[in-house]
């Protein structure tokens, strides 16, 4: 008995370390290198030298968690006792349960202090939720292990009534409402309840139900998805024959003019060659008669040096004056008449070219292949994907471009000069126009988060450039209060709240803009109807201060 007393005093008593007490409220990971600032407060080392990086260009340093100022940058020393004590956790609790942040719409562990930590499930009997780590007494502690455990989809505090504090544990048929055992004593006396338990069935009834619905739904939708398919592939044969149709009428055309081209040289030439002949012809008579009378003019001027009578009487008798069977002058032609005629001849072509040229359009563009309904699934959306890149020639100088030109942080460095780049506002367009049905997802940290199209000749430099506030430009922007959609400068108030991930449908051609809030299912948080003019390209925008910390924007990758 005393050797037993003796070993159990020789154990040594340790401490129920909690991971989440000694966690970075930056990386919400286990400590690394930790460091303790004059406020108290612990963090990675790497963690806060980066926040206060960020924070360099103000010359003021603060708290990530209680935001105590420092007028110097606080020197950084190692937490020896502390790093200690983590490496300790990380050998005695392999199995520590990795750290999830809650989103607005998460329930949120009810023990977890300082960080929101998502909570997995919520005790019905002790009316609270719990993550992993604060959940495994539920697990370990014989009283603990009766409670009721549900998983945590909502909040514990919106199964509770509120008048009565007491878990909804009925359903009031009448008023179609969950109540309380204390409900039915008061202002719900004498309606026909029924217990959860029941409830709960029935809704799985109906959800199985609502699901051959859908399932039916869904061998309808993929009987025409494989007629679409069918008539995409009728059409792309359709299309591949007139093209080749297109390429022969064209190239016979082409041939039949080149031959005509051919021909006209040929007459020119023939043509220059006869009127050459002729013309030589002329030149060799015309020189023949000159000489004769040349040789007359000779003779006729010795004569009259002449003093016999008889001598000038023979030369006065002499046929000089014989008619002149020589060419006259011919009239002045040239080939210019034949350059007339062809510029006739291109003109009127150009004519008839200029007017079949609409009917042939119009042709065209009959043959229509009617686009689907528009999607109204996250499945159906993403059968639209469109893979985007921001453009490192347009983003705002103080923000950085990282994972292959997908996600932008703030950063104190300034960008090289651009004519593309945005001068006011942190803002940046991506490198590809859309013209046709696209989606994308983008999702950030910042106090907000704008997600915009706007055309390419959006303004660069001046007050009118921040997305929505002009003609140019269509801005959903995103708050921890809600939404507000902006265009042309006027704002339009939409309902709802939280930092989310956005969804963005654009149907050009129908000039539809839908943004989403990515969930399952899908919610609309806006959609705009207009007939758009130019190209689209996809705009990200954030709002924040130096000092906040995290702050980020990406384009989801779904590609």
């Amino acid at each position: 008995m005393a050797s037993k007393q003796q070993s159990q005093q020789d154990e040594p008593h340790g401490v129920d370390l909690d991971c989440i007490q000694f966690s970075c409220s930056v990386c919400l990971d286990l400590l690394k290198e930790p460091v303790t600032i004059y406020c108290g407060h612990s963090y990675c080392k790497s963690c806060i030298e980066h926040c206060w990086d960020g924070e360099e260009e103000k010359g003021e340093y603060s708290c990530p968690q209680c935001r105590e100022t420092f007028s110097h940058r606080p020197v950084l020393r190692r937490n020896n006792m502390l790093a200690e004590v983590v490496n300790k956790l990380k050998s005695t609790k392999s199995t520590c349960p990795s750290l999830v942040y809650a989103s607005p719409t998460d329930v949120a562990c009810d023990f977890c202090c300082g960080i929101r930590i998502k909570a997995t499930m919520s005790c019905l009997t002790c009316l609270a939720s719990y993550c992993p780590t604060h959940l495994e007494p539920h697990y370990s502690v014989a009283v603990l292990k009766k409670h009721e455990l549900v998983a945590a989809t909502v909040s514990i505090q919106e199964k509770m009534c509120t008048k009565h504090s007491k878990l909804k544990e009925l359903y009031c048929e009448q008023d179609e409402q969950l109540v309380c055992s204390l409900c039915t004593v008061d202002e719900h006396k004498g309606h026909g309840c029924v217990s959860a338990s029941a409830l709960k069935d029935k809704a799985k009834n109906q959800l199985a139900l609502n699901q051959r619905k859908i399932q039916d739904k869904v061998e309808k939708k993929e009987k025409k998805l494989k007629e679409l398919s069918q008539a995409e592939e009728s059409l792309k044969s359709s299309a591949l024959i007139s093209l080749n149709d297109c390429d022969k009428i064209f190239d016979e055309l082409i041939s039949s003019m080149q031959r005509k081209q051919s021909e006209v040289k040929q007459l020119i030439k023939a043509q220059e060659k006869t009127a050459t002949a002729q013309v030589e012809d002329h030149q060799s008579q015309l020189k023949e008669e000159i000489t004769k009378l040349k040789r007359t003019y000779a003779e006729l001027e010795k004569a009259s040096d002449a003093d016999d009578l008889i001598y000038l009487m023979q030369h006065l008798s002499t046929s000089w004056d014989s008619p002149d069977g020589s060419p006259g002058a011919p009239p002045q032609r040239s080939f210019k008449d034949i350059t007339e005629c062809l510029s006739e001849l291109k003109d009127k072509l150009e004519m008839s070219l200029k007017e079949t040229w609409p009917m042939i359009s119009a042709t065209v563009s009959y043959v229509d292949f009617s686009l689907p309904p528009a999607p109204s699934s996250r499945e159906e959306l993403l059968r639209y994907v469109y893979p985007l890149t921001l453009d490192g020639t347009s983003n705002y100088r103080y923000l950085h471009l990282i994972c292959e030109n997908r996600r932008m942080r703030p950063s104190p460095g300034q960008a090289s000069a651009h004519l593309d780049r945005f001068t006011k506002f942190p803002q940046v367009l991506c490198r590809e126009g859309l013209s046709n049905r696209c989606y994308w997802e983008v999702e950030g940290h910042a106090r907000i988060l704008s997600v915009a199209v706007a055309y390419k000749n959006i303004s660069r430099t001046s007050d009118e450039s921040q997305f929505g506030k002009n003609d140019k430009s269509w801005s959903l922007d995103c708050t921890a209060d809600g939404f507000l959609f902006c265009h042309n400068n006027v704002e339009t108030k939409v309902p709802g709240s939280g930092l989310c991930k956005i969804g963005v449908f654009l149907d050009y051609k129908a000039g539809t803009l839908c943004f989403y809030r990515v969930s399952d299912p899908m919610i609309l948080i806006h959609q705009v109807q207009t007939a758009f003019i130019q190209p689209l390209y996809p705009g990200v925008g954030i709002n924040y201060e130096w000092y906040d910390t995290g702050v980020f924007a990406q384009l989801v990758k779904l590609w």
